[in-house]
């Protein structure tokens, strides 16, 4: 049975608001690090490409796993409990990676769904951060604005780890002493104790006044078909954006067009500024125009532009097409959030976004070996022609299914 949330002051609200976006910044500024380390300390152990996709897949499948723990239990435990337990367990399974270099170690760090190299929806931290958000950010309006933020938060510090994550090897140069890059990873439990020392500060209005009983065994129930019917269009789109994650577009306009790992590092750090300024434009457009407008709508002209970058004449204006596809690309993600939330009950919102986040890690890491075939046997061109078209089938379907669903805004 549902219980009535816990009635919250708006000083403790804004406080509790604040405190996750400080530990949004920590986690995405680790992980922007950790996506340019975690790589770098693979190559270097010497590991085939295979065993490199072992890891690589473990995170993701570590990510499912622990989501579906958390969105069937996460409420029965605690949110704050769990929240501040999972960071824990980032800072040791992050020490082992900073520690070791054996395989079956690494393996079973990934496998914790806490080691992510992607500084924005990473995992089930992140489906508990997206149903906590709700309960202290006020009416829907403010919640629009407040998952704006907290995606501009997570964008912007990422792309700030990612820029950190080569001052190792700059140190080194002039001082030799400078420990390994691997190590630089003990940056780990460093940080994750720190956001656990933040997450229990949290006060009872983040959680969900939800108990389950012998009659309701599982925390989604009432919004059942709206869930599965969202987790199976984000799978769509999730599956589209597989095929051009940012390590493919790096080695396509190295292949393509020569540029250099220097240059792309730099263009993907202007790509994060580009989404931190666009998740808050995101915020005032959905408050105009409705957030299942926002998802629509600003996703149909980036998809338009993904595809039309591989057929740019020279690198700079491939730079410019893709610069300018990132910069409205990510508008739909905090309109997404928001969406997900406000079309379930307040005692489901767990269930709703890590079911729904499930489904976005589970069909993800098939795109890029899709994406890789495709341009191997059909063209260069041949992933971004897909990735586009897939997403814009996503974009209909989505229309076309949730237009006359009612949410709580």
């Amino acid at each position: 049975m549902s219980q009535p949330a816990p009635s919250v002051d708006r000083a403790t609200a804004r406080r509790d608001l604040l405190t996750i976006y400080a530990v949004q910044a920590l986690r995405a500024l680790l992980y922007g690090f950790a996506s340019v380390l975690v790589g770098a300390s693979l190559a270097h152990a010497g590991y085939s490409d295979a065993k490199v996709g072992l890891v690589f897949t473990a995170m993701l499948g570590g990510f499912a796993v622990t989501s579906v723990a958390v969105g069937t239990r996460g409420d029965q435990i605690g949110r704050r409990r769990l929240y501040a337990a999972l960071f824990l367990v980032m800072a040791a399974a992050g020490t082992v990676f900073a520690l070791t270099r054996w395989l079956p170690a690494l393996i079973l760090a990934a496998l914790t769904g806490t080691i992510s190299v992607e500084a924005n929806e990473s995992g089930p931290i992140t489906s508990l951060e997206q149903a906590m958000i709700p309960q202290v950010a006020g009416a829907a309006r403010e919640r629009t604005w407040a998952f704006a933020r907290y995606n501009a938060v997570a964008y912007l510090a990422g792309s700030l780890g990612a820029l950190a994550a080569g001052g190792p090897d700059f140190f080194r140069r002039f001082f030799p002493a400078v420990p390994a890059s691997q190590r630089f990873m003990l940056a780990f439990p460093v940080i994750g104790v720190a956001c656990a020392l933040l997450a229990v500060r949290l006060s009872q209005a983040v959680e969900a006044g939800d108990v389950l009983t012998a009659e309701r065994r599982f925390p989604l129930v009432r919004s059942k078909r709206k869930v599965a019917g969202l987790a199976g269009l984000f799978a769509i789109d999730s599956f589209g954006g597989g095929f051009v994650v940012n390590s493919f577009l790096v080695f396509w306009f190295q292949r393509k067009f020569g540029a250099s790992t220097e240059l792309m590092g730099l263009v993907f750090f202007f790509v994060g500024l580009l989404q931190s300024g666009s998740s808050i434009a995101a915020g005032a457009l959905a408050n105009r125009i409705g957030l299942l407008n926002t998802m629509v709508f600003t996703h149909l002209p980036s998809n338009i532009l993904l595809i039309l970058v591989p057929f740019m004449p020279n690198l700079w204006l491939a730079i410019a097409m893709l610069l300018a596809r990132f910069a409205i690309s990510q508008m739909d993600v905090p309109a997404r959030q928001a969406y997900v939330v406000a079309v379930v009950d307040p005692d489901e919102r767990t269930a709703a976004a890590a079911y729904t986040n499930t489904a976005r890690y589970l069909v993800r890491p098939a795109g890029p070996a899709l994406g890789g075939y495709l341009m191997q046997t059909v063209s260069l061109s041949a992933p971004f022609v897909a990735a586009g078209a897939l997403k814009i089938v996503y974009d209909f379907a989505l229309l076309a299914t949730f237009r006359r669903v009612r949410t709580d805004q």
